[in-house]
């Protein structure tokens, strides 16, 4: 009995015929649904496409920032805070990143707060130390130099005595002060030894620059800061101008005004010129110290040379007595 024909299949019967590559069609199958899944999953938790843009938060109560943050979908977190006696404590001072800039939702808004009141330090007592471990010890104490003041002493660039608003520290003295507040130090100066020489502090912030001065036996003058520049920006200004140049010889104690500003580039063009002035003066001050010493040396050999040359021409008178 002849066999009935049979019917042509179609691809998809012929694959499900195939175990082996019917297997291999769903494997290849199930990758891509998952990956597809997974693509869509990820736009969803990362909520592809959605913007947010950033509120201005300065000048607001924190309590208040932190309700506009929920209502743009945006985290804050305190960064940072400052005493600024003209702003309400708790009053947002700065923020990052800046207002009307775009990030995506649950973006991290990093503020910076105005303290409630300054943070109260121990004053250290650094008296009978050199001035350099002094200013070193006010500033880890979170203070600084107010004034130096110079008396007739030995130990020239000592600390004799400090003060905090006229009050005298002594070793056993329990006193605080606000951070950042200056203490007054009485230095000591030896006859013939007060002279000290200008640092060159353009191109440095501030603080380095007061500590530059500090360390000469300088006192910090008057600090002019260019317009725009305030006690949230001040850390990046720098110095552009100093009322005594570099190397220039100065009574110990004399005060050297400062002149800032937040311009980098004109910062960076009269950095490269006071260091090059200050180069060929510290130069020329060595060559002058040379010369002196040479000159020195000179009439010292001088005045040894002589008392021989004097008993040499007595001798022979001796002789003739004889």
């Amino acid at each position: 009995m002849a066999k009935k024909p049979v019917k042509n299949r179609s691809l998809w019967q012929r694959l499900r015929a195939n175990r082996l590559l019917w297997n291999l069609f769903l494997i290849v199958v199930i990758m891509l649904a998952m990956a597809i899944a997974a693509h869509i999953l990820m736009q969803i938790a990362t909520r592809h496409g959605a913007r947010r843009t950033v509120p201005d938060f300065a000048g607001i109560a924190l309590a208040d920032a932190e309700k506009l943050a929920a209502k743009h979908d945006l985290d804050l977190h305190i960064n940072d805070s400052l005493f600024v006696p003209a702003y309400v404590g708790g009053i947002v001072l700065d923020q990052l990143p800046e207002k009307g800039v775009e990030v995506k939702p649950g973006r991290t808004v990093y503020i910076t707060i105005n303290s409630f009141r300054q943070k109260m330090v121990p004053v250290p007592f650094v008296a009978n130390r050199s001035l350099r471990q002094a200013k070193n010890m006010l500033e880890i104490a979170g203070l600084e130099i107010k004034e130096l003041v110079y008396r007739p002493d030995m130990a020239t660039n000592y600390v004799l005595e400090q003060y905090y608003e006229r009050q005298q520290i002594l070793a056993d003295s329990n006193i605080e002060a606000e951070m950042g507040s200056g203490i007054t130090l009485y230095v000591g100066v030896d006859s013939g030894e007060n002279v000290t020489f200008a640092p060159q502090v353009v191109g440095l912030s501030l603080r380095d620059a007061k500590g530059r001065l500090w360390e000469s036996g300088l006192n910090v003058g008057k600090v002019t800061f260019e317009e725009g520049i305030n006690l949230l920006n001040q850390k990046d200004a720098r110095v552009y101008a100093q009322s005594n140049p570099a190397e220039q010889a100065l009574s110990l104690g004399t005060p050297v005004d400062l002149m800032l500003t937040l311009d980098l580039e004109r910062v960076k063009k009269v950095r490269g010129e006071a260091e090059k002035l200050a180069r060929e003066a510290a130069e020329e001050r060595l060559r002058q110290e040379k010369a002196l010493a040479d000159s020195l040396a000179r009439v010292q050999l001088e005045q040894v040379a002589e008392p021989s040359n004097e008993a040499a021409t007595e001798q022979p008178e001796a002789d003739f007595f004889e």
